[in-house]
C-alpha cells in the first residue's frame, strides 16, 4: 500500500512539471468536476466546455434564472442529523452543509441547531424538532416543522420576499421582519410573532387570518374552537438565548472588511485576523490551522442538487472563504482576500480550477482527479448552471482585477477559457489537491488525498473530465455515504423523526413528499451554551383559559410523531 501510494505521488508529480512546460497539452479541453453520481437529482442542463470559436465573453454575475443562494447549517450542538433526497439514513449533521429543497434537519433530546439565510437571519431548532426546506426560490422560502420547537429571528427581509412556516396545524406567511417561534406537539401547534413581526395563517381547511405582532395563535383543530388567539406570553429562556445569539452574530468586526448580506462573517472573528497587504487590500489569515494546510483540504465533495459538486468544509469557519472571494499565500501563510467591497455578494458551490493529465494514467488505470484554490483575480470555470453559463470564465461577485495567465485584463477582455493555463497557487506547496476518482465525493478528502505532490511552475493544461461513481449510486449526505437505487429501509418504530411526513397545510408552491426514512444518527452532547430541553418552555395562554388550550410544554422523553393536522379552523 505504502508503495502504491508513492507510485501515485510520483506520477501526479511528474505530471504537473510536465505540464508547465510551454504549449504542454495543448489540444486538451479545459477540465470539468465530476459528473453527478448515477441515479442522483436531475441537475441543470450541462454544457460542453466553449469551443475556440466561443464569442469568449465572461458569464454574467448573476444569469438569468440563477438558483438563490442556500441557507447553511451554522451551529449544531448536541444530536443533530441530516437526511437528504438520495441519501440511505440520516447521518451526523454537518456545519456549513448548504441545503436544498428536501433537505431535513433533526435535534435530539439535548440537541440544537441554527440555519442561517443571508447574513442576518436565523431559524434555529430545538430538542426533539425536524425542520426541513420545502422550496427556495430568489423571493421565497417554504420551511416544514414537523414537530418541536422553531424560532424565526429576521432582522432583514427584503421587500417582495416570503417566509412561509408550513406545520401539521396550519401554514404560517411572513413577510417582514421580527422574531417568530412556533412549537408543535402531536395535538396542538401555537404561533408567536413578536418584535414588529405579524404573519398570516392559513389552518388546515380553514380560511387565512392576520395575526398581529405580540400575539399567540393555538390551533387544535378539534372543539368548539380550534384556533385561539392570546397575547403573546413572556419571553422564555430560549427566547431570550436566541435574542442574545443573533445580537452576537450581527454584531461583528469582519462584516466591514465583506460585503454586506454575506453569512458566516462572524466564524471569522473568532477564528482568525485581518490584515492589511498593499497587493490584495485587507486579507483574513486563519488561526489555529496545521503547518502544512491548506484551502480546500479539511472538508469533502457533496452533490448538490442546484449547484452539483459543492464544498463543505470542517471548519466552523468554513464557509464565506470557500463560497466568495479568493486564496492568497503570504509569507508561509494562507490568506483570504475577499477582494473590494461590491454591492451584493454572488454564491459559487466552491471557488477552485478542476484539472487533470490526459493520457495519464495511474494505478488500475483511473485519471486523476485535482483541484486548487482560485488565486487573486483568477475566473471560475462554472460546472453549474445552465447553457451559456456553464463553462464560461466567470468572475460574479468579484469586485477586484480581473486576472488571467497572471496578467489584469479588461473587463471587456476576450477570454477564451482553452487558453487558460496559469494559476498561481499550483506553485505553493501542497496546495494542489489529487484524489483518485473512485473516492472524489466519498467522504474526506483527507482520508483520500495523494500526497507528496511537488509544486510546480504554477501553468497547467486541463484534463479529461474525471470519471462517475460506479454505475447504480446516487448521491447521498454530505458523510459521503451513498445509496444504491432502490434501498428503502423501513422506519424504526418508536423512536426518531420520519423524513418528510406527508401533510400540507395552506397555500403549496409544489413541496416534494418522501417517504418514511430511518432513525437519525445519534451523537453525545456537546453542550454550548443553548438552554437544556424542557428549561422553562413554557408557552401558556393567560390564566383562567380552558385547560384544553394550554401551550405544549417540552418533555425530555418524548419523540416527534405525526399529526394529521387541523380539521378545521376560524379566526
Amino acid at each position: 500500500m505504502i508503495t502504491l501510494r508513492r507510485s501515485l505521488a510520483t506520477l501526479l508529480s511528474l505530471t504537473l512539471l510536465v505540464g508547465s512546460a510551454p504549449g504542454a497539452w495543448a489540444a486538451d479541453p479545459p477540465a470539468a468536476p465530476p459528473p453527478p453520481p448515477a441515479g442522483a437529482p436531475p441537475a441543470p442542463p450541462a454544457a460542453a466546455p466553449p469551443a475556440a470559436s466561443d464569442d469568449g465573453q465572461p458569464a454574467p454575475d448573476q444569469p438569468e434564472g440563477a438558483a438563490p443562494t442556500p441557507p447553511r447549517l451554522s451551529y449544531t450542538d448536541g444530536d443533530v442529523s441530516f437526511w437528504r433526497p438520495g441519501g440511505d439514513d440520516w447521518a451526523p449533521a454537518q456545519v456549513n452543509t448548504p441545503l436544498s429543497p428536501g433537505d431535513q434537519l433533526y435535534t435530539g433530546n439535548r440537541g440544537n441547531l441554527e440555519i442561517q439565510i443571508e447574513a442576518r437571519n436565523f431559524v434555529r431548532a430545538w430538542g426533539d424538532s425536524q425542520v426541513g426546506v420545502e422550496n427556495h426560490d430568489p423571493d421565497f422560502l417554504q420551511l416544514k416543522v414537523a414537530a418541536g420547537h422553531v424560532s424565526l429571528d429576521l432582522r432583514a427581509l427584503d421587500p417582495g420576499h416570503t417566509v412561509e412556516l408550513d406545520t401539521p396545524g396550519a401554514a404560517f406567511t411572513i413577510d417582514r421582519p421580527g422574531y417568530y417561534r412556533v412549537d408543535v406537539a402531536p395535538d396542538r401547534t401555537s404561533f408567536v410573532t413578536r418584535r414588529g413581526g405579524v404573519a398570516t395563517m392559513t389552518p388546515a381547511g380553514g380560511a387565512a387570518a392576520s395575526i398581529a405582532t405580540s400575539e399567540q395563535v393555538v390551533v387544535t383543530g378539534a372543539g368548539p374552537n380550534p384556533v385561539q388567539t392570546f397575547v403573546a406570553p413572556e419571553l422564555d429562556v430560549w427566547d431570550r438565548w436566541n435574542y442574545a445569539r443573533t445580537e452576537a452574530l450581527i454584531d461583528t468586526v469582519s462584516a466591514r472588511y465583506v460585503p454586506a448580506g454575506l453569512s458566516g462573517v462572524d466564524d471569522l472573528d473568532q477564528h482568525g485576523a485581518w490584515r492589511v497587504v498593499p497587493e490584495y487590500g485587507s486579507v483574513w489569515v486563519p488561526q489555529g490551522v496545521a503547518a502544512d494546510w491548506a484551502p480546500y483540504t479539511t472538508g469533502r465533495w457533496v452533490w448538490d442538487p442546484r449547484f452539483g459538486w459543492s464544498w463543505v468544509d470542517t471548519a466552523p469557519w468554513g464557509w464565506a472563504p470557500y463560497h466568495y472571494g479568493r486564496w492568497v499565500h503570504l509569507d508561509r501563510v494562507w490568506a483570504w482576500a475577499p477582494g473590494p467591497v461590491i454591492v451584493r455578494p454572488v454564491y459559487a458551490p466552491a471557488l477552485v480550477a478542476f484539472f487533470g493529465a490526459p493520457g495519464v494514467r495511474v494505478a488500475i488505470g483511473a485519471p486523476f482527479v485535482s483541484w486548487v484554490a482560485l488565486g487573486w483575480g483568477e475566473p471560475c470555470v462554472p460546472w453549474w448552471g445552465r447553457p451559456g453559463f456553464v463553462g464560461r470564465a466567470w468572475w460574479g461577485g468579484w469586485g477586484g482585477p480581473r486576472v488571467v495567465n497572471n496578467v489584469v485584463v479588461n473587463r471587456t477582455t476576450v477570454v477564451n477559457v482553452q487558453n487558460i493555463t496559469v494559476y498561481r497557487n499550483v506553485s505553493v506547496q501542497n496546495a494542489v489537491v489529487a484524489v483518485r476518482p473512485d473516492r472524489f465525493g466519498r467522504g474526506p478528502v483527507g482520508d483520500a488525498r495523494i500526497r507528496q505532490v511537488e509544486p510546480g511552475s504554477g501553468e497547467l493544461r486541463g484534463g479529461e473530465r474525471p470519471r462517475r461513481p460506479a454505475a447504480g449510486e446516487r448521491a447521498g449526505a454530505p458523510d459521503g455515504r451513498h445509496a444504491r437505487a432502490g434501498d428503502s429501509r423501513p422506519a424504526a418504530r418508536g423512536r426518531g423523526p420520519r423524513a418528510g411526513t406527508p401533510h400540507r397545510a395552506g397555500p403549496a408552491r409544489g413541496g416534494a413528499r418522501r417517504g418514511e426514512r430511518a432513525t437519525p444518527v445519534r451523537r453525545e452532547p456537546n453542550r454550548a451554551g443553548a438552554p437544556a430541553a424542557g428549561t422553562a418552555l413554557r408557552h401558556e395562554p393567560p390564566a383562567g383559559r380552558d385547560a384544553a388550550h394550554a401551550a405544549h410544554r417540552a418533555s425530555s422523553g418524548r419523540r416527534p410523531g405525526r399529526h394529521a393536522g387541523a380539521r378545521s379552523g376560524q379566526s
